[in-house]
């Protein structure tokens, strides 16, 4: 599959097709997806078989919701490779998950699928503002973790100049955006306030460096962190999705000029929004559960794969793709608090909008008895350290009745001193700590 990299500026024809000529793709690309996952590897021959469809039967895009769901069991129950549509010797890339709660998801690339993997990263730093020649920084973890190289490979085939930094060791992060003076900065937004939060420390101005874009992503983040993050560092924010399973980063990628939900790359992926509970196929504006099934990937084709993330289906606007909306939480990270669906994005946008806190906060959820307590630990900014205890008293009050309005629990709040909350320097930042135990 050659790969194309259009002039600085330009966009791929696709990315200004109509919508018949996206449609008549996808169905192309999905035909020749399902008789490859049919043909070469045996779970989803037996999952196709058990429910009585075969690739044969997909006449329309809407055909698709008669085939069965993937789920992350399913990557492990076939660990290490029983997924994997290519013989081992064609993959030339293995990257996998922690496996810190069980085996590791691995997920496996083709020289193709590297070649295309770059192409929609270069085609998502260029949505986002990139352009030949520009110096970016990665922060991303590298290694086995999908972020660092995924950027890698897309910022090197769009022409610009990688600083491949990698996460952690946030003095030397600052001291190269300070001497290297990159144009832009791909790297978890959590992890993101930790940098700002580094400069502000050294007495340094983060507003004031080269930076213009940020591209974050590997964890929801809502519009109260990008107000926050793009006035404290003087920069676009710019949402970029992605996930293991799926490629890694660059599955979507919002448009600077823009800034209204990342734009889905629908020649390489078709999304499907269900209902959590039935499995149904909900229309586009609905909020539900993000499924993906792949349309060109060789070594890990993946059909329909229940992401777990919630969010909504948009129509296009700068590109000719539908666009997703931000990601309100997990199907399986909602907290249950008293019969209330509760997203830790909630309690972020709400934190973020709380005047002398510094944006990092944590959930703590635990049982006396048969109820649930919830705990919102979260700290002053550094300029607020010398506030009174009746001051600081004040900030948890409003942020406690906050909670209570918007949200609709009761919690206790705890404000912490500046920088009391443990900062993750490497990957995902860990906002909630569930200590339930389930009742015998």
């Amino acid at each position: 599959m050659p790969v194309n990299v259009v002039a600085p500026g330009d966009l791929e024809p696709i990315e200004t097709a109509s919508r018949d000529e996206i449609t008549a793709l996808q169905l192309q690309r999905l035909r020749t997806t399902l008789q490859r996952a049919y043909d070469h590897v045996p779970h989803y021959r037996r999952a196709f078989d058990e429910k009585g469809v075969h690739p044969a039967d997909l006449k329309a895009l809407c055909d698709l919701s008669r085939f069965p769901f993937t789920v992350k069991k399913d990557l492990r129950d076939n660990y290490p490779f029983g997924l994997f549509a290519v013989p081992r010797e064609q993959v030339v890339r293995l990257h996998a998950s922690s496996g810190t709660t069980g085996k590791p998801t691995v997920v496996g690339y083709t020289q193709n699928d590297i070649d295309t993997w770059a192409q929609l990263v270069a085609r998502s730093i260029r949505a986002a503002g990139g352009r030949r020649g520009d110096m970016i920084q990665v922060a991303y973890g590298y290694g086995l973790f999908t972020g660092g190289l995924g950027a890698h490979y897309g910022a090197e085939l769009l022409g610009c100049t990688v600083i491949p930094v990698s996460g952690g060791q946030t003095e030397r992060q600052v001291q190269l955006i300070q001497d290297f003076k990159p144009d832009i900065i791909m790297v978890t937004p959590s992890y993101m306030q930790v940098i700002i939060e580094e400069f502000e420390r050294q007495g340094l101005d983060p507003a004031a460096t080269s930076l213009k874009v940020g591209i974050f992503g590997a964890e929801p983040w809502t519009e109260a962190m990008r107000r926050d993050i793009e006035a404290r560092a003087g920069l676009d924010a710019v949402d970029i999705y992605g996930l293991s399973e799926v490629m890694g980063p660059g599955v979507a990628s919002e448009c600077v000029e823009s800034k209204d939900g990342p734009v889905i790359w629908e020649d390489h992926f078709y999304p499907e929004v269900i209902d959590p509970l039935s499995g149904e196929v909900l229309p586009d504006g609905s909020e539900g559960e993000l499924v993906f099934t792949s349309l060109s990937k060789e070594a890990l084709p993946m059909v329909r794969y229940r992401t777990r993330d919630l969010t909504r289906l948009l129509a296009p606007t700068s590109r000719a793709f539908r666009r997703m909306g931000k990601i309100v939480g997990r199907s399986d990270d909602m907290l249950i608090i008293r019969g209330v669906n509760v997203f830790p994005t909630q309690i972020e946008e709400i934190v973020l909008q709380q005047p002398g806190l510094s944006g990092q906060y944590q959930i703590v959820v635990s049982r006396e008895a048969l109820l649930d307590e919830v705990q919102v630990r979260c700290e002053l900014q550094p300029a607020a350290r010398h506030l009174s205890e009746a001051a600081v008293a004040e900030i948890a009050a409003a942020l406690q009745q906050r909670i209570k309005n918007l949200v609709g629990i009761s919690c206790a709040v705890a404000v912490l001193a500046p920088e009391a909350i443990e900062r993750t320097l490497t990957g995902k930042a860990r906002r909630v700590f569930d200590k339930r135990v389930a009742p015998p």
